[in-house]
């Protein structure tokens, strides 16, 4: 047990959230993509049925905020404000559309011919990814992030800022 904390502990650990942010954010893109490439106003008639108030409205947010959510997470970019939205996104579908249906997200109904026939699927990968996105803010988005230039970039400029005070207060 020892040896295997020693090897994962340190030196994989902080490569954690890389895969989630990549199954997450490619998640929401090719959703908000597949919505826009159908046409936004086939969503706007799904919202319309099922209640939702100002359906255009709501159907341009929901797709940004999959497309703009999806690139920001991918790119490890205002993750904990990224991820506000896009739970919204989740809860809604959650509650508006997946609940009726129960737990599961595979509903094999049959296998014909034609090859497997499934149901509406229920709310489980809705929750999959509210936990993924609850995980990523709470352990933060990992290395190789946009985030990560940043702040290198910040720590940078202010370690050569100081050195600059320090040199011009000694003169």
């Amino acid at each position: 047990m020892f040896l295997f904390d020693l090897l994962t502990r340190y030196r994989w650990t902080r490569w954690a959230p890389l895969p989630l942010r990549l199954i997450v954010g490619l998640g929401f893109v090719e959703h908000g993509f597949t919505k826009l490439s159908k046409g936004p106003d086939a969503f706007t008639a799904i919202l319309h049925a099922i209640g939702v108030p100002a359906p255009h409205l709501m159907a341009w947010l929901t797709i940004l905020v999959e497309l703009v959510g999806g690139f920001a997470v991918i790119l490890g970019s205002l993750v904990p404000l990224v991820a506000v939205p896009m739970a919204a996104v989740l809860l809604v579908a959650v509650f508006t559309v997946h609940l009726p249906y129960g737990f599961s997200s595979i509903k094999l109904i049959a296998v014909t011919a034609t090859g497997a026939q499934f149901g509406p699927p229920g709310y489980e990968c809705d929750l999959l990814y509210l936990a993924c996105l609850a995980a990523l803010v709470m352990t933060g988005p990992g290395p190789l992030t946009v985030d990560e230039l940043i702040a290198t970039a910040r720590h940078k400029a202010d370690i050569e800022a100081d050195a600059l005070l320090t040199s011009n207060s000694s003169t």
